[in-house]
């Protein structure tokens, strides 16, 4: 399960993401998650996964087969396409911050490269997840008694992570905002 309130998992989410843009059949969707293409280098998900997802969003009605085609090597391939309710289930998805600061290096950069990938504006994810995060940020960074051994660690690993986060998010949407153009 993803850390946002949508019922897609990662692999699923990135799945719809990158057929939407086009059908495909799972052999070429799943090279589409090999660590040296674009979404590969934020997510590397192996074939079979691929194929698990694909078949959990047919069984959900998210995506559908086409008619098969022949292949020169091997059996004929059936390309899979993202129904409306598929359509409907990514936009959601899209738009949805993560939770926690434990979901941002995955399922956050994974959602902006998708939505860069469809040409859509990165920005309302963006201030959305700030405005999500920036509560715990507070919290976080609020004068509290001292703490000892491990607790002391855990406060400072959660501060810095979070602290880094949020600079993420504001450096981007600044970026954004000046450069419209490069990150739409």
């Amino acid at each position: 399960m993803s850390g946002g309130d949508s019922s897609l998992t990662l692999t699923e989410g990135a799945v719809l993401g990158l057929l939407v843009r086009r059908p495909r059949h799972g052999f070429a969707l799943a090279r589409e998650f090999d660590p040296g293409q674009r979404i590969g280098r934020v997510l590397t998900v192996r074939r079979p996964l691929v194929y698990r997802a694909l078949n959990n969003l047919e069984a959900r009605g998210l995506v559908v087969s086409g008619e098969p085609e022949s292949t020169p090597l091997g059996p004929s391939r059936s390309p899979k396409q993202v129904t409306v309710a598929g359509r409907v289930a990514l936009d959601d998805w899209l738009a949805t911050p993560v939770r926690h600061v434990r979901h941002v290096r995955l399922e956050l950069l994974l959602k902006l490269a998708l939505l860069d990938d469809l040409g859509r504006s990165v920005r309302p994810l963006l201030e959305a997840q700030r405005d999500a995060l920036a509560p715990v940020h507070r919290a976080l960074t609020e004068p509290r008694p001292p703490e000892s051994g491990f607790d002391a660690l855990l406060g400072i690993w959660r501060t810095e992570t979070t602290s880094a986060v949020m600079r993420f998010l504001d450096e981007a949407v600044r970026l954004y905002c000046d450069r419209p153009s490069e990150l739409r």
